[in-house]
């Protein structure tokens, strides 16, 4: 129903619990939206995608290019990024559902920077290398590739774009 669709009674139905067990815990429906924003982020996080060991030489990139690529051939490049999917719903709904979606990306954009920052101290990346713009490249390329892999049940896009911010 995505989410300004489900109403407490569908969740209750589907999770088998009362309305007093989720006003509980999560206070409202906004309260259990952000705290499935702040799962998904985990979730993407625990799927290892994330790690900052992954993003720190141009071999690790491309083993986690392929990885993903790798899933998503898995899947029939059906599904895509939840997280991308849940923040395409609400980016425009609420400030405080933005601000959570900030807050996610931040979260998966870190380890990124950071490796790339440890290829650029270690000379691997040139000494101006933006390593801030180059994270959020990535990232975003991710997220776009995998709309466009998604919509096209291919994973062409998101392999080019992968490889052209690597290049």
């Amino acid at each position: 129903h995505g989410v300004a669709g489900t109403t407490i009674p569908h969740i209750q139905q589907a999770a088998s619990v009362s309305s007093s067990q989720i006003y509980h815990h999560f206070g409202d429906k906004a309260g259990l939206v952000r705290a499935v924003i702040a799962f998904r982020v985990s979730a993407a996080q625990r799927f290892g995608m994330f790690l900052p060991s992954r993003f720190d030489s141009i071999s690790a990139l491309e083993t986690w290019r392929d990885a993903v690529l790798d899933v998503q051939v898995r899947r029939d490049c059906v599904g895509g990024c939840e997280f991308g999917a849940l923040v395409s719903e609400l980016a425009d709904s609420s400030p405080v559902f933005r601000g959570d979606a900030i807050e996610g990306y931040a979260r998966l954009e870190a380890p990124i920077r950071d490796g790339l920052r440890t290829m650029r101290n270690r000379g691997e990346l040139p000494a101006d290398t933006d390593t801030d713009q180059l994270a959020l490249a990535l990232l975003a390329a991710l997220q776009g590739g995998l709309l466009m892999n998604k919509a096209r049940r291919d994973v062409t896009a998101l392999r080019a774009v992968l490889d052209a911010v690597i290049d």
